[in-house]
């Protein structure tokens, strides 16, 4: 990771964190379902997804607070899909971020409610925003019920299901990722751009640029899933193959998922060009999704 990177990232993680934890502890709700949603907001995790909204906002030279706000809202949104990817139901897994996952410790039915929770107060923190005119309002939440549910996130989730059950071909496998991970994803570049009022030239931009920095995201996990540990990961190693699921590496062999990887990193790099701002740090965001190692 670059100076400048670690330098943007202490900058801004505690407001970050300091948002999402005000924004659930504000709340006039049950102790024991607080206490869950914060068990798994608070577990750690790298912060991408709000880092990318302010990135992109940064870029455009707008310093708003409510940069926080939206990367708050899209962080309960990825850490519900963890809570409820984790469920019995679903992966069936006892470790995410190096802790015991949220239904080990606060039971099934508190982890898929504090999940159930999460996902609705996202839009609700949304909603809310002082500072953000009605029609951003609306065009933020609009997008984030796009990547997060049906037509994202979710469909992504029921394709992966389905693929562990089936060997799905390189294209079947990208509209997988494109929707479960490269969303939302999509959603943190693109909102940093609404508040920003950037034209529609640079919203089209920063959309390639996630797209492909999305699939080299999940590639990079199917290859970490195979070479790292639990302790590095921090989450069970080598899920993928024990559930039969459909990765990068079982289709193109983890060389050629390798080789995968930097096309579409080289790709990420490629959309930034088409942006007359300055992107060496989104470019140095795309240098470390590909190279991290958990």
């Amino acid at each position: 990771m670059s100076n400048r990177l670690k330098d943007f990232i202490n900058e801004h993680l505690e407001n970050i964190n300091r948002e999402i934890v005000y924004q659930v502890e504000r709340l006039e709700a049950p102790q024991a379902l607080k206490d869950s949603m914060l068990y798994s907001l608070k577990a750690g995790g790298k912060r991408i997804r709000p880092l990318f909204v302010v990135a992109v906002s940064e870029m455009f030279q707008n310093k708003q607070k409510e940069v926080y706000t939206v990367g708050a809202a899209v962080e309960m949104i990825h850490t519900y899909s963890l809570i409820h990817d984790d469920l019995p139901s679903m992966d069936n897994d006892e470790l995410r971020r190096g802790k015991p996952t949220n239904h080990v410790v606060f039971g099934e039915a508190m982890a898929t409610l504090a999940g159930d929770a999460l996902n609705t107060l996202a839009f609700g923190v949304l909603a809310r925003m002082e500072n953000v005119s009605p029609e951003k309002k609306v065009e933020l939440i609009n997008l984030l019920s796009i990547a997060s549910g049906a037509e994202g996130m979710v469909g992504g989730q029921v394709l992966d299901l389905d693929g562990e059950n089936r060997r799905l071909n390189l294209s079947e496998l990208e509209h997988v990722h494109r929707n479960k991970t490269g969303a939302i994803l999509r959603f943190s570049i693109e909102s940093g751009a609404v508040l920003s009022d950037a034209t529609m030239d640079a919203r089209k931009a920063l959309i390639e640029y996630a797209h492909h920095i999305g699939l080299a995201f999940q590639i990079q996990d199917d290859i970490l899933d195979v070479e790292g540990t639990s302790e590095q990961l921090g989450k069970t190693a080598g899920k993928d193959e024990e559930s039969n699921k459909s990765t990068y590496p079982a289709l193109l062999t983890l060389e050629g998922a390798k080789q995968k990887l930097q096309e579409h990193y080289q790709s990420a790099l490629k959309a930034l060009d088409n942006l007359s701002e300055d992107t060496t740090l989104l470019k140095e965001f795309a240098n470390y999704i590909v190279s991290r190692n958990n």
